[in-house]
């Protein structure tokens, strides 16, 4: 890997029919992490092993936690006439063994391609007696070759809201919240927020507790935590919905306002002090509450730590790479306090990327460069041709950091050589204050680093 990096040519080529290390992994990952946000869900990978153990893989060196998943096994017949067998198979068996309250099925590369029919599949196994009563199985289409992780979660909320809702006629006073393609800590501080401010939610996904639980020396094959399928029905009767993040969570949100008329608001990821306002006040109009004292103190403690080290943010140039909506609120963030992402790469595609990033930037002393649909070796490129002072992305950031010598911020998915973010949020004014800090540290211990003797501060 060193050497295919030091080879990075600095001119920049258009390339078309080749990506060199995407900026993305694909669809059945998001899936498989939005299906285990459904409390007692088992997520089922509609294709071969490989598929389902690399998507488990991926997600349980994340996480740090054992993901279980289970998988229809195709085989050489299985892959030329079909896998309605295998399926209905598997259905069967998981219920028999396993006791989950619902399997969420996502399909696969393979799965797509011959032409399965997931949801005729899962209603013949409904009439052949397969799902026991007060048992579901829900779907989503996600095949590899288009989108990314970030579809796949997107397509499977929209699954998980299609196959429960369930309008009564009568309004819960409940808003519905979908947190977007974000950690379990993120999705905990969201849940905070709204129950400091006596606002009833429905968070769905949520797999805080899930995949941040206690270690306690018991096995439980489904955890606590995870939106229920009480509360998955009755997302349908709430007075709103709030999707944070255009292209993980928008779809879900439409679906319930354009069928069971439930208005729905579309929001950035809350990163940073004004993405938090929003959210906030979007809230508190939904709730009809006015804001906790304790949110306004947190508030506050931001805007000091802003004022007290803006010095050391101003001016410096970032390098962004990760999902839209997470570099969307990034940029927005950093730009407010005067830092310059110069660099912005996500590899989920939508030519919206564009014109957001363009209007939060229009004001700056800076021109970026943008790519949506890019990757890795395209941001280094741009990197070489402009140095920048920090690298904010997932962990193979970390290889273009190394062979620039620049600090790097883990974060956004995969982060897989670094604990902490699934139990630390960056949402909220409180996930705003870490972000600062690890900002703050990564810079500071640079200039510790680079600094000669005679200007080596101990405060700076």
């Amino acid at each position: 890997m060193d050497k295919l990096l030091r080879h990075t040519p600095t001119e920049v080529a258009e390339r078309k029919a080749l990506s060199i290390n995407p900026a993305k992994t694909c669809q059945p990952i998001g899936a498989m992490y939005a299906a285990l946000g459904i409390h007692g869900c088992l997520p089922h990978s509609h294709g071969s092993q490989g598929c389902c153990a690399y998507h488990r893989s991926m997600l349980t060196r994340h996480y740090k936690e054992p993901v279980s998943a289970a998988t229809s096994s195709f085989t050489e017949g299985s892959s030329v006439f079909g896998g309605q067998s295998n399926l209905l198979q598997a259905i069967n068996n998981i219920f028999t063994v396993y006791e989950p309250d619902v399997i969420a099925v996502h399909t696969t590369c393979l799965s797509e391609t011959i032409g399965d029919d997931v949801p005729q599949i899962v209603d013949k196994a409904k009439k052949d007696g397969k799902v026991p009563d007060n048992k579901y199985v829900v779907s989503a289409s996600t095949p590899s070759y288009v989108g990314s992780h970030v579809t796949g979660f997107a397509n499977m909320v929209r699954g998980m809201i299609k196959d429960f809702a369930e309008p009564t006629g009568k309004k819960n006073g409940k808003v519905n919240i979908i947190p977007g393609f974000v950690e379990p800590s993120d999705m905990e501080e969201v849940k905070r927020l709204a129950e400091l401010m006596k606002v009833k939610t429905i968070v769905m996904p949520d797999t805080s507790g899930v995949l941040n639980g206690p270690l306690t020396g018991e096995f439980h094959m489904f955890p606590e935590g995870g939106v229920t399928v009480d509360e998955l029905k009755d997302s349908a009767n709430s007075r709103g919905t709030l999707a944070l993040g255009e292209w993980a969570s928008a779809e879900g949100a439409r679906y319930l306002d354009t069928e069971y008329k439930v208005p729905c608001t579309v929001l950035p990821l809350p990163i940073g002090l004004n993405n938090t306002d929003r959210f906030v006040d979007t809230l508190r109009r939904l709730g009809g509450v006015s804001v906790p004292e304790t949110i306004l103190h947190e508030r506050g403690q931001l805007v000091d730590l802003i004022s007290d080290y803006h010095q050391y943010f101003y001016g410096k140039k970032v390098a962004l790479v990760g999902d839209p909506d997470q570099l969307i609120a990034l940029t927005e963030f950093l730009v407010s306090i005067d830092m310059q992402p110069v660099h912005i790469v996500t590899g989920t595609q939508g030519k919206t990327f564009y014109k957001r990033i363009e209007e939060i930037t229009k004001d700056a002393p800076f021109e970026p460069n943008v790519k949506e649909h890019g990757d890795m070796f395209l941001l280094h490129q741009w990197i070489k041709n402009e140095p920048v002072d920090l690298i904010i992305g997932n962990t193979y950031c970390k290889y273009i950091a190394r062979d620039e010598d620049i600090p790097h911020i883990r974060h956004g998915f995969p982060i897989i050589d670094r604990v902490g973010h699934q139990y630390f949020p960056t949402v909220g004014y409180r996930g705003a204050i870490r972000l600062l800090e690890k900002i703050v540290d990564a810079l500071l211990s640079r200039l510790d680093r680079d600094n000669p003797v005679e200007s080596f501060e101990l405060v700076y």
